[in-house]
């Protein structure tokens, strides 16, 4: 990850659940079984230059796992 979150997840919303994740078998073996869920949200995130910017990003999620893998997909400012 190439950045870090700075404020609240806003926005949130579910893209996939359960078997209409394309990775769920990675997602399994990595970090257990679990109801998996993709999301997407916006948030302000720090770049690696210091920088702060708001964003969309998307991550995986399961109840008991937590939330990996955040990814940023754009920049909304």
């Amino acid at each position: 990850m190439d950045f870090e979150l700075v404020g609240d997840l806003t926005d949130i919303e579910t893209i996939a659940a359960g078997r209409g994740i394309r990775d769920l078998a990675r997602l399994r073996r990595l970090y257990g079984k679990g109801y998996w869920r993709k999301m997407k949200g916006s948030t302000r995130i720090r770049l690696r230059n210091g920088r702060i910017r708001f964003a969309e990003v998307h991550w995986y999620e399961a109840h008991g796992i937590g939330k990996k893998e955040f990814k940023r997909k754009r920049y909304l400012d």
